[in-house]
């Protein structure tokens, strides 16, 4: 198996699931964010909208052509950038949008794996433009997918909370 193979598969899988867990959702839903008196959360709809657009697909695109996705006029990715207050966040409208929104990030994702040369993965080293130390570009793609993974636990973690009927199969995709 190659690297590239092992990107591919761990990103369609962590997409699939991802996909499953968004389809428990419904569109009543997307206010709904865990209770809580000394901590910021992001509602539904701004969890799916990080999953759905920030949280694989554009930062893979970022390390792989160097396109960041930064808007005209837009405020730069850089380790000085800072994360906005959650009530600043994007929400989704629907959850309907955060799936077109998850395949078009999943198809970004895979097209830039697609598009690496097998040895550059771990020839070339890269800073993410948030900090860090240099890593192989192996390293950083994977990192991006465990980043939507995070999510995809969030995720499965405030269906847990809302009361609904998942498990470990749903979780993990056994």
């Amino acid at each position: 198996m190659t690297l590239k193979q092992v990107l591919v598969e761990e990103a369609e899988t962590t997409y699939a699931i991802t996909r499953n867990l968004v389809r428990r959702v419904g569109d009543a839903e997307l206010l709904w964010k865990p209770a809580s008196d000394r901590t910021e959360w992001m509602n539904m709809g701004q969890l799916l909208m990080h999953c759905a657009s920030f949280g694989c697909g554009k930062a893979i695109q970022g390390f792989v052509r160097g396109n960041w996705g930064v808007p005209e006029g837009g405020a730069e990715v850089g380790a000085d950038m800072h994360v906005p207050p959650a009530a600043a966040l994007p929400s989704v409208e629907s959850v309907g949008q955060a799936l077109e929104m998850l395949e078009a990030d999943r198809a970004l994702a895979l097209a830039c794996i697609a598009e690496t040369r097998e040895a550059d993965l771990l020839a070339q080293h890269l800073t993410a433009p948030w900090g860090g130390p240099a890593m192989p570009l192996f390293q950083q793609l994977l990192r991006m997918i465990a980043h939507l993974s995070q999510h995809k636990g969030q995720l499965f973690y405030y269906l847990k909370l809302m009361g609904k009927d998942v498990g470990t199969s749903d979780l993990w995709g056994a």
